[in-house]
């Protein structure tokens, strides 16, 4: 969608290679971050790295851009211009009319794509990942849900985005896993001016740390804080959501600076997850470990070994 490759081609293969290793680099935790009056000596050679990512990543931005450019002055001399555009052309088409802010649109596309592949590449499995664990470490709610699925579409057909509005315990299930596993921090916050909040004094240009994990886990807010329980959503708090308006519960932020993709990307996870307990059944052949691994600031749940059958009836698989 935003380039317009499919992941099947070998290079394309490559370059979501070079973006994931992008992520990661930019995710680790060096003594610099902890210790800022190191950040000069480079211990562990991150910013050699990261240099050196960031230039892979710079080439394959410019050659995409070099081939939407060619795209559109093709599509532009023929006489029917109208041809299916994705991010990139949608982005040059808006940028054409030269500099915002002293940036030129190279520098803007640049920049915007690497922060949605950034923003979206580990964020939308890690939640999967996560969602899955905790299904297989409760069963009685991985019933529930394929009783709704077998129930609101059977097993005659596959799930369309559609349907996703009818699956309201899917829907739960997913605000459930944000709310134990959010799946980014809140970027830090910086202060303009001395100010004095909650009875503590703090001064101009203090670096604020949110953390998101403790306000969706407060007991106060919500029984059972650490428990895996989805019908808190239908129930207690069915009327709670994430767009940044219940300051209980924010994994993805609020107010300007909240997550730009939050339609998108909560959409996706609603469908592939869906999708995947409508079309197999799934069992853990191991012990499901919930202890998490390195990931940015938040850890990530450990892969799992699953024996996976299918679900619905045969003629299905046909359009998968």
């Amino acid at each position: 969608m935003i380039v317009g490759k499919r992941l099947c081609e070998v290079k394309a293969k490559k370059c979501l290679k070079v973006f994931t290793n992008y992520t990661h680099v930019l995710e680790e935790l060096t003594v610099g971050d902890a210790i800022p009056f190191l950040r000069w000596l480079d211990l562990g050679g991150h910013k050699k790295v990261l240099r050196e990512v960031s230039k892979e990543v710079d080439k394959i931005l410019n050659e995409w851009l070099d081939e939407h450019r060619k795209k559109m002055d093709y599509e532009d001399g023929k006489e029917a211009t109208s041809y299916e555009q994705d991010f990139i052309d949608a982005m040059l088409s808006s940028l054409s009319h030269g500099k915002i802010d002293g940036f030129d649109a190279d520098t803007i596309c640049k920049a915007t794509i690497s922060s949605v592949f950034v923003g979206a590449i580990d964020t939308t499995p890690a939640t999967l990942t996560w969602a899955m664990c905790l299904l297989l470490r409760n069963p009685s709610v991985l019933e529930k849900a394929k009783e709704e699925l077998d129930k609101k579409i059977g097993k005659e057909r596959c799930i369309n985005e559609l349907d996703i509005n009818q699956l309201v315990y899917i829907q739960a299930i997913v605000k459930e896993t944000l709310r134990l596993y959010p799946s980014v921090p809140f970027p830090p916050r910086k202060f303009a001016e001395n100010i004095n909040l909650g009875g503590y004094n703090i001064e101009k240009g203090t670096i604020l740390f949110t953390n998101v994990w403790k306000i969706n886990t407060d007991s106060s807010v919500w029984p059972d804080c650490l428990e895996f329980k989805p019908e808190r959503f239908l129930t207690t708090h069915k009327d709670v959501d994430f767009r940044g308006q219940h300051f209980d519960f924010l994994p993805f932020g609020s107010g300007r600076r909240m997550c730009p993709g939050i339609s998108f990307g909560i959409q996706i996870i609603y469908f592939i997850l869906a999708s995947f307990l409508h079309s197999f059944e799934i069992s853990s052949m191991e012990h499901v470990d919930m202890t998490g691994i390195q990931g940015g600031v938040y850890a990530k749940a450990t892969p799992l070994k699953v024996m996976i059958k299918p679900r619905l009836s045969p003629n299905c698989y046909e359009t998968v």
